[in-house]
């Protein structure tokens, strides 16, 4: 054909003009999309488009020039994840700010002038690759919810056209869906604020609301109201309002960042492939394949019933990184004392009362450790003192874990310091409340006991309208009934105490459970002596 000439044309011209590797490969990639659409566009289909196009292949055209024609006024970001990423001048306008740039991790002369907002929290401490930042991942999820907008209007729908105003405020949901997380990610919304907060729980979701209304405030950034108003709207998709005010038209575009439906979204796509390649311990999941197969059939998105496996493990890779990587025992250790540090040192530094200003709230980040690392002020000494002990890796010492019986997930009630003391018996220590950590952690296929691929839709092909769920049973036995882990993890505070709290904890899980964990820390530990500390 003739667009296979010009390809193999181009091909020679970069050859004998010494083109640079890199613009050519960006030049073959265009040219390998426009060829991609030529040949869909000679595949029959099974229903006629709108818009004056009269095929798939027509629409796909109109795609493509329009994603040339953004590109020409984008910039251009290496990401080791994706390639190039594509910023277009809205995105830029966010991304150009200060607010935006907290989320990045520099490199600085001292750590004590970088500014640093990692991605997972503190799991760079037993995983030292992964220190990557929010700042790629926002990025990484801008560009595939544009990748995924464009996919589905090149197999358009005409009930649910996807125009260029819907594809420009998907991927600006993607850019700001984490904007209003604070330091350590998760470990601060869910282990620190709520020893400070009361009433309604606060949520990142509802803070990156708050901090994008601040910085279009801030730098009188021009969006029309339309725009802004659905992005945040998509960023609370998965919330329980979010929910509640879910709108009625097109809904598929809101399900594409945060899923609220089924989890299956591109924000999971993108950080377990980063931070499974980050901490090197592989990734199953192929997110291009779901993305290849994805329609949108009754104002849902839907996949390839051949596709099911690979949306189970979507799930299941996401619980397999929580078990190894976020939730490692180690880790939770160093986030106990973090959390810690940082409740010791919130009267003096006002940490908690800076989440109800967003204007405060940004000047959070990671660095707020060695802010408390150098302060000299007397009534930081404790705070300061356990950011000391983590430098150092005299971490809070792990005692013992154990996973709680499926019969008893409905009825649990959470283990405290007090239970753990209560259960001891003769020692020549008396434990005390302040001597005891516990960690309780939740690893389930993002719907708690709920398996999710219950509530997602498939198709049988392309060909297909009609959209339905397969029970688990019709595709394989292997996958577990049980969709849920609970792990009730105890920590001595001192390393002379290591014995005793775990003694006591075994005595616990026989009078609760009837039986103890297998997974007890090593006679040395019980002693007092440090091993390896990694």
């Amino acid at each position: 054909s003739f667009l296979q000439s010009l390809f193999i044309a181009f091909f020679i011209a970069a050859c004998l003009s010494s083109l640079s590797l890199r613009h050519f490969h960006h030049l073959s990639q265009e040219i390998r999309t426009v060829l991609q659409c030529e040949r869909r566009s000679r595949i029959p289909q099974p229903r006629s488009t709108t818009m004056g196009a009269s095929s798939n292949g027509g629409y796909c055209a109109s795609n493509y020039a329009s994603y040339c024609q953004n590109r020409r006024f984008s910039k251009e970001v290496l990401d080791n994840v994706h390639g190039t990423i594509y910023l277009d001048p809205l995105a830029l306008k966010f991304v150009d700010t200060e607010q935006f740039q907290r989320q990045v991790r520099r490199f600085g002369i001292s750590s004590s002038s970088s500014q640093s907002y990692l991605f997972a929290g503190l799991t760079n401490t037993v995983y030292p690759g992964a220190v990557h930042s929010r700042f790629e991942h926002s990025l990484g999820v801008y560009h595939l919810a544009g990748e995924v907008a464009y996919r589905l209007r090149a197999q358009q729908d005409p009930d649910f056209p996807v125009e260029d105003f819907d594809i420009k405020t998907v991927k600006l949901a993607g850019l700001l869906h984490d904007i209003g997380h604070g330091p350590f990610s998760h470990t601060f919304e869910r282990q620190f604020l709520p020893r400070f907060l009361s009433g309604a729980p606060w949520s990142h979701e509802d803070m990156s609301i708050s901090m994008i209304d601040y910085i279009v405030d801030k730098h009188h950034i021009d969006i029309e109201p339309e725009c802004l108003k659905k992005a945040k709207d998509m960023i609370v998709a998965s919330t329980e309002h979010g929910s509640r005010n879910s709108p009625t038209e097109k809904q598929f575009l809101y399900d594409i960042v945060a899923n609220g439906r089924n989890g299956v979204d591109v924000d999971k796509f993108d950080y377990l492939v980063r931070d499974s390649r980050a901490c090197g311990v592989g990734c199953g999941f192929m997110f291009p394949r779901l993305m290849g197969s994805m329609r949108v059939l009754g104002d849902e998105i839907c996949y390839r019933a051949k596709d099911y496996l690979t949306v189970y493990k979507l799930f299941s890779t996401r619980a397999e990184m929580h078990r190894t990587v976020y939730t490692h025992a180690k880790v939770k250790g160093i986030e106990l004392m973090a959390v810690d540090a940082l409740s010791k040192a919130n009267e003096s530094l006002g940490i908690a009362d800076a989440v109800q200003n967003p204007g405060e709230f940004w000047k959070l980040d990671d660095t707020i450790l060695k802010r408390i690392e150098v302060d000299e002020r007397p009534e930081l000494k404790e705070a300061r003192d356990l950011v000391l002990r983590i430098r150092r890796r005299d971490i809070y010492q792990f005692c013992n874990e154990f996973a709680v019986p499926k019969e008893k997930l409905d009825h649990f009630n959470d283990v405290t310091p007090q239970d753990i003391i209560c259960s001891q018996k003769s020692s020549d220590v008396t434990l005390k409340e302040e001597d005891i950590a516990v960690s309780t952690v939740q690893i389930d296929l993002t719907r708690g006991s709920s398996n999710p691929l219950e509530s997602v839709k498939f198709f049988q092909d392309h060909d297909s309208t009609d959209k339905f769920t397969i029970p688990v049973e019709h595709i394989s036995h292997l996958i577990p009934a049980v969709c849920q882990d609970k792990i009730v993890r105890v920590y001595a505070k001192k390393p002379e105490l290591v014995e005793a709290v775990s003694q006591a904890f075994e005595n616990f899980q026989m009078t609760t459970y009837g039986v103890k964990g297998i997974l007890a820390t090593p006679e040395k530990k019980r002693n007092g002596k440090r091993l390896f500390p990694y």
